[in-house]
């Protein structure tokens, strides 16, 4: 197993990390705003005047691909990728531990754009019969995107402390 891992290097287990981070996060973000965005369609049918409050609805599981980026941006400035001077030799152990950094947001990240996609979808509900209590439904995603920022906290933080 170790020698596996010697062939990515300390580089390439930071980039996998890295793009772990921002396309676990999109995927999720990917397949929560999609969810939303079916179960919209049928109130925006029927009342397109309440097509601002599905949108707010179907933007907030995407936030999740957003804090994978900011996680990506993390990482890069990390190795260096930003400095000027070139990206840094890494090694194996500190790749791992940049790796083991971005699980938080890659896996947090995921997860929660799903969820909280689906407790959008079900809100879409309160928008089609009780348009004024739109906000509700938005309180009750946001509980769902504490999780996510708790994950990239985490991320930067391990990062913070990863060399």
């Amino acid at each position: 197993m170790a020698a596996f891992i010697e062939l990515f290097g300390g580089i390439g287990l930071a980039f996998l990390g890295a793009a772990l981070a921002v396309g676990l996060c999109c995927v999720g973000s990917a397949k929560g705003t999609g969810m939303v965005g079916e179960a919209a369609t049928g109130v925006i049918s029927m009342a397109p005047e309440n097509f601002s409050k599905c949108l707010i609805l179907q933007v907030l599981p995407g936030t999740q691909g957003l804090y994978g980026m900011v996680a990506w941006f993390f990482v890069l400035f990390t190795m260096g990728v930003f400095g000027g001077s070139g990206i840094q030799q890494l090694t194996v152990g500190q790749g791992l531990t940049i790796f083991c950094s971005c699980l938080p947001i890659a896996l947090g990240g995921w997860l929660s754009a799903i969820y909280q996609g689906r407790v959008a979808a079900a809100s879409i509900n309160i928008v089609a019969k009780r348009p004024e209590e739109a906000t509700k439904g938005i309180i009750l995603c946001g509980i769902v995107e504490f999780y996510a920022i708790l994950s990239l906290l985490a991320t930067i933080l391990l990062l913070m402390n990863a060399l």
